[in-house]
């Protein structure tokens, strides 16, 4: 470690549920928004279709990043987080920082 007091697991499980909650109101901010395109011009219909694989791919990417963030609260309740699920090695704490949901040190990073 490069002399950076270690976070406490219980400051990095606040941080993941507040981001868990930050994507849950964008998650549904976009299906409220995809419910909403239904026009009738050729023209407006065609840019709500693209604006529409945007707002999916968004979606898709929030989908994740939840998938992550619950998987990081198994790792805290099993007493895991913070090391690499491949190698076991501890995680830096300043990867931790930037991604607090990673189960990978920055050498098993894909």
């Amino acid at each position: 470690m490069s002399g950076t007091p270690e976070r406490p697991v219980a400051e990095r499980k606040t941080q993941l549920l507040a981001r868990l909650r930050e994507l849950d109101s964008r998650l549904h901010d976009i299906q409220d928004e995809l419910l909403t395109h239904d026009s009738k011009d050729w023209e407006e219909l065609a840019t709500e279709r693209e604006q529409d694989e945007m707002l999916t791919s968004m979606g898709e990417e929030g989908q994740q990043e939840i998938r992550a963030i619950r998987a990081a609260f198994k790792r805290i309740d099993k007493g895991e987080y913070g090391y690499c699920v491949t190698c076991g090695t501890k995680i830096s704490e300043e990867r931790l920082d930037v991604l607090p949901a990673t189960p990978f040190c920055a050498d098993c990073a894909p």
